[in-house]
């Protein structure tokens, strides 16, 4: 699925993604939407794969692993 960060996150919110690849391309913007909301439940990834092309390019494939444990100070 490409495309729509609000599918992303209600497919997320519901437990129905099975696995995430990103594409991080090395350009910075000035301005865009955010994939992901600034409030709202937080979510462990397990990485499973990560490569870079010749030209930069990371591609990086997730699991969903529940909720994170943050260390305590």
């Amino acid at each position: 699925m490409h495309g729509s960060g609000i599918l992303t996150r209600w497919l997320l919110e519901n437990d129905l993604v099975d696995e995430m690849t990103l594409i991080v391309i090395p350009v910075i913007l000035g301005q865009g939407a955010r994939l992901f909301p600034e409030i709202g439940p937080d979510l462990a990834l397990d990485l499973v794969e990560s490569r870079v092309d010749s030209k930069g390019v990371a591609i990086q494939v997730y699991r969903p692993a529940g909720r994170p444990r943050y260390a305590t100070a």
